[in-house]
């Protein structure tokens, strides 16, 4: 997966990352089928390994996901979390900040949300709303946006520290699929409740986006908190991309189970 990897201070561009890539697999049912498999093995681990997570108890995960409407960042908490403890993961998303917490910093009401140890957190949207919304409809200027994306690395860079570790994907689709997606959502009315005028409003600023998130998976990709762009047009291999990232994650953690009690000795413990 290291080819979805962004590296700090890189000549990375967004264009020459498919939204339709599908690594060795193709669009049919038989790879379809492959890809599930090779889906669920992997959720498996992820069980596993949030269970060794929750009772190791020093570390903790944070997974960032952001995307262009109709992106699927909820489906890719839906499907590849389904399997995973909820009493050891908590989802936290970020609209537009009240006038309470606008009065503060922009990091304060996200540091509230991130994971204690031995839990998951998933962010669907994150505190990078504030260099990308507010870039590209003028709220802030490119030096205010830059002043953040330092803050911003110190900030994650403390997390780090402290012994979170820090994921985060760009779900990468492209113009044709948003206007595909939004289109079922129109046609569907059991996804009209997911519809949003507002969407139609923003897809206005599909160029602007682009190069805003360019910009800022650029400056804030670090070996702490890397960022990936995931080929999200195809559901399949964005579920199986993601999930094998994060299960890395959590191997690269070197988790361990606690000892036992003292002065238990389960070779010769009998329960009456």
């Amino acid at each position: 997966m290291k080819k979805y990897r962004v590296h700090f201070d890189t000549p990375f561009r967004l264009k020459d990352y498919s939204p339709g890539d599908s690594g060795d697999f193709r669009d049919n049912e038989k790879d379809h089928e492959e890809v599930e498999e090779k889906t669920l093995k992997l959720l498996g681990k992820l069980d596993d390994l949030q269970q060794m997570l929750y009772a190791d108890g020093r570390k903790s995960l944070l997974i960032v996901l952001q995307a262009m409407d109709t992106g699927g960042k909820d489906g890719t908490i839906k499907h590849v979390m389904r399997g995973v403890n909820p009493q050891g993961c908590k989802v936290a998303s970020f609209k537009a900040p009240t006038p309470f917490e606008a009065a503060h910093d922009f990091l304060w009401r996200v540091h509230q949300q991130v994971p204690p140890k031995g839990n998951i957190g998933i962010f669907n949207r994150s505190h990078y709303e504030d260099v990308l919304v507010t870039r590209v409809h003028g709220m802030i200027d490119r030096k205010t946006a830059e002043y953040r994306y330092k803050e911003i690395n110190n900030w994650e860079k403390m997390l780090h520290r402290n012994g979170t570790t820090i994921v985060k994907f760009f779900l990468h689709i492209s113009k044709d699929e948003q206007r595909r997606r939004l289109q079922d959502r129109a046609k569907d009315p059991k996804k009209h409740w997911k519809f949003s005028i507002n969407d139609l409003g923003e897809r206005k600023f599909w160029s602007s986006y682009q190069k805003v998130f360019q910009d800022t998976l650029r400056a804030t990709s670090t070996d702490y908190a890397p960022w990936y762009v995931i080929p999200a047009n195809h559901k399949w291999y964005r579920n199986l991309v993601v999930a094998k990232i994060i299960v890395d994650a959590l191997e690269d953690m070197k988790l361990s189970y606690p000892p036992p009690p003292k002065g238990v000795n389960f070779k010769t413990l009998r329960i009456d």
